[in-house]
C-alpha cells in the first residue's frame, strides 16, 4: 500500500466557527452545536480529488472520537489548481474540545495526497470567559 504525502501548494483553513446553545434539535447531554466553515483551496500545480475526510476530537473528559468517512458534505471535489472548495458542519458536544483533521484523495496521477487541517478549540461560551467563537445566526 503506498503512503499518502503531502502537496505543497494544498492547504486546509477554518474560516469561521460559531456557536449554538440549546434547542429541540440538540440532545439534553449535547446542547452545545458547533458550525464550522472550512475552505480547501489548492494552489500547486496539480489537479487533485478530494476522497474523504478524518477529524479527531479531543475532549476535555478524556473522550476521544475519531470520525471518519468517504466524501466531504456527500462530494468529492475535484479541484484544478487555483481552485478551492468551501463547506460548512457542526458537531455537537457536553464540553470543550480540541479538533484536528485532515482530507485525503489523489492526484492526477493517481498518488495518495492528504491536507492537514490545523487544530482548533471548541469552547463553550461561559460567563467570566471571552467568547472565541460568535453566535450563530440560524
Amino acid at each position: 500500500m503506498s503512503q499518502s504525502c503531502e502537496i505543497p501548494g494544498l492547504t486546509a483553513r477554518l474560516d469561521r466557527l460559531c456557536y449554538h446553545h440549546g434547542g429541540a434539535s440538540l440532545p439534553a447531554d449535547r446542547p452545545h452545536a458547533f458550525v464550522y466553515y472550512i475552505t480547501i483551496r489548492n494552489a500547486s500545480a496539480s489537479t487533485v480529488t478530494l476522497l474523504g475526510r478524518k477529524w479527531v476530537v479531543e475532549q476535555v473528559d478524556g473522550e476521544r472520537l475519531v470520525i471518519e468517512g468517504d466524501k466531504i458534505v456527500g462530494e468529492t471535489p475535484r479541484l484544478t489548481p487555483g481552485e478551492e472548495f468551501s463547506y460548512n458542519s457542526f458537531h455537537v458536544t457536553g464540553v470543550d474540545a480540541t479538533v484536528h483533521g485532515s482530507f485525503h484523495g489523489i492526484d492526477e496521477a493517481g498518488r495518495k495526497v492528504h491536507v492537514k487541517l490545523p487544530a482548533f478549540e471548541m469552547a463553550i461560551p461561559r460567563e467570566g470567559r471571552d467568547a472565541a467563537v460568535s453566535p450563530c445566526d440560524l
